[in-house]
C-alpha cells in the first residue's frame, strides 16, 4: 500500500499547490487536504475535507483515513489574511496544539512535516552573519508570526519527545517569494513608495516558491529529520531590491516608524508589523549547509533570481526596473568588448 498524506492549509496558495504535487507521486496512495473553506484552486487528485484543525474533529479525520504522514502548512503569516490578530493566533497556536494532540493519539502517524519560518531567529543588531539551525535568537520575536512560530516549534518539540517513533522535520523557510504567492514582503515591494528605516540597509535573503515546494516534497517523501534552514543562495541589500523593483524609498526616522506602520496597517496597504520593521532594519541570513547535505535540495533560484522573477511577474516598472538595468548592463558589456578589441 502507498502512503496516506494529510496536508493542512490546502485552501491557501502553497498548500493547494503542494497537495497537487504530492497527489501526483506514484508512491502516494491518497492525499487528504484539510481547511475550513473549499480551495479556490485545483488540488489535483487530493481529496478535500472541510475541517478546522482547532477542533478535535481533526483526530477523527486522521484516524479514519489511517494517515501516516502529516504536513502542517496552516501557520498564517499575516493577520489580514486571518481576519485579525486574535484569529491568527488561534489558528497558528491553538490549531497546532489540536493537530499535534490528534497525531499523538494516532498510532498510524509516522511522519510529521512542519512548515516553519526563519522569523523564529528574530532580527537584531547582535545577529550573526548567518544563522545555523543550532543558533539561538539574540532577541526572540515578541509579536506576530515570528512569536507564533516560536510557540509552534516548542509544541512540535514536545510532541517529538512524547512520540519518539514519529519522524519530525521542521523547515525554517526564508521569506518565500515568486509569481503566485502573496506575502507581507511581496505586498511591501508592490507599494508605489517603500518606507524604510533611516540609516539602515539590511541584507535580504529569499527563497523562490518553487524551491519552497520542492523542499516540502523532499521533507515529506524523504528520510530527513530535525530542523533545516531553506533559502536561496546569496543576498541582496534592501536598497538593491528597491532599485530592481523600480520603487523609490522614503527613509523614515526610527522614532516615527511606529506611527507610519500603524497608518499603513489601518489603511490596509501592507502588514507593516513590528516584526517586519525589525527585519527591514537588520535583515536576516541563513546558513543552508543542511539544506544541501541532509535535505538534498539544490535551489533552482538564487535570492537575486527569485526576486527578479517576482518583479517581472508583478510587472513592476520604474527608473531602475530590471528592463532598464538589463539594457544598461548590455550597453556596458558592448562598450567593454569594443574596448578590448581595439
Amino acid at each position: 500500500m502507498g502512503r496516506v498524506v494529510l496536508v493542512t492549509g490546502v485552501s491557501r496558495y502553497l498548500g493547494g499547490r503542494f497537495a497537487r504535487i504530492v497527489s501526483a507521486d506514484p508512491t502516494v496512495e491518497r492525499v487528504i487536504g484539510v481547511d475550513v473553506i473549499p480551495p479556490p484552486h485545483d488540488i489535483g487528485g487530493a481529496e478535500f475535507v472541510r475541517a478546522d484543525i482547532r477542533n478535535p474533529v481533526i483526530a477523527k479525520v486522521i484516524g479514519r483515513a489511517e494517515v501516516d504522514t502529516v504536513v502542517h502548512m496552516n501557520v498564517i503569516a499575516t493577520p489580514l489574511g486571518a481576519g485579525g490578530r486574535v484569529s491568527m493566533k488561534e489558528i497558528n497556536v491553538i490549531g497546532t496544539m489540536q493537530l499535534l494532540a490528534a497525531c499523538q493519539r494516532a498510532a498510524c502517524v509516522k511522519r510529521l512535516v512542519v512548515k516553519s519560518t526563519s522569523s523564529v531567529y528574530g532580527s537584531s543588531p547582535r545577529d550573526p552573519a548567518m544563522f545555523t539551525e543550532d543558533t539561538g535568537a539574540k532577541q526572540l520575536p515578541r509579536s506576530g508570526w515570528g512569536k507564533d512560530s516560536v510557540e509552534v516549534e516548542g509544541y512540535v518539540r514536545g510532541f517529538s519527545r512524547r512520540r519518539p517513533d514519529v519522524s519530525v522535520v521542521m523547515l525554517r523557510l526564508a521569506n518565500t517569494i515568486g509569481p503566485g504567492i502573496r506575502t507581507a514582503l511581496s505586498e511591501y515591494f508592490s507599494l508605489p513608495v517603500l518606507p524604510t528605516v533611516l540609516g539602515f540597509d539590511p541584507r535580504v535573503q529569499v527563497v523562490h516558491e518553487e524551491d519552497t515546494l520542492e523542499a516540502l516534497r523532499l521533507a515529506t517523501m524523504g528520510g530527513v529529520t530535525g530542523i533545516v534552514n531553506v533559502a536561496g543562495d546569496g543576498v541582496i541589500l534592501l536598497s538593491q531590491a528597491a532599485r530592481m523593483a523600480g520603487r523609490p524609498t522614503a527613509p523614515v526616522p526610527p522614532p516615527l516608524v511606529g506611527i507610519v506602520a500603524r497608518v499603513m496597517r489601518r489603511s490596509g496597504l501592507a502588514d507593516f508589523s513590528p516584526e517586519q520593521i525589525r527585519f527591514l532594519s537588520y535583515g536576516r541570513v541563513l546558513d543552508t549547509t543542511r539544506m544541501r547535505s541532509v535535505l538534498g535540495l539544490e535551489p533552482r533560484y538564487t535570492t537575486r533570481e527569485a526576486f527578479l522573477e517576482f518583479v517581472y511577474s508583478r510587472g513592476l516598472h520604474g527608473p531602475f526596473s530590471p528592463e532598464v538595468v538589463g539594457r544598461v548592463e548590455g550597453a556596458l558589456l558592448a562598450i567593454t568588448s569594443a574596448a578590448r578589441a581595439v
